[in-house]
């Protein structure tokens, strides 16, 4: 689980470059067609999720505590409900609320190994 967590925080902080600024762009569409829809600002809330997820995913790499992959099952799972609930216009919030998903469900494999060992 170690390289998978070091994998997993690399790509989920460069994406979360990616997704700010997507919401950025949703959330100036939003505001310039009035529509009432807050997909940018929840593309926000999934993009820091995203980047704090990767940085405790890259720290916490070499120690398997029960903490550690339970903060990872927060904010994961936080930026997951987030992004399919919010996503609105803004379809690729789905896309990176997958990767979250994906990222939720291995810190609660890792947990669930950590607890049998």
């Amino acid at each position: 689980m170690r390289t998978w967590k070091l994998v997993s925080g690399i790509i989920s902080i460069v994406l979360s470059v990616f997704v700010v600024f997507q919401s950025m762009m949703a959330g100036l569409a939003n505001a310039l067609e009035a529509n009432e829809q807050s997909s940018g600002s929840a593309g926000l809330v999934v993009s820091i999720c995203m980047l704090c997820g990767g940085i405790v995913s890259i720290v916490s790499r070499k120690n398997n505590s029960k903490g550690t992959n339970i903060a990872l099952i927060i904010l994961f799972g936080l930026a997951t409900l987030t992004g399919f609930v919010l996503a609105g216009n803004y379809s690729d919030l789905y896309i990176w609320s997958a990767w979250c998903l994906i990222n939720a469900v291995l810190a609660i494999i890792s947990l669930r190994k950590g607890i049998r060992n």
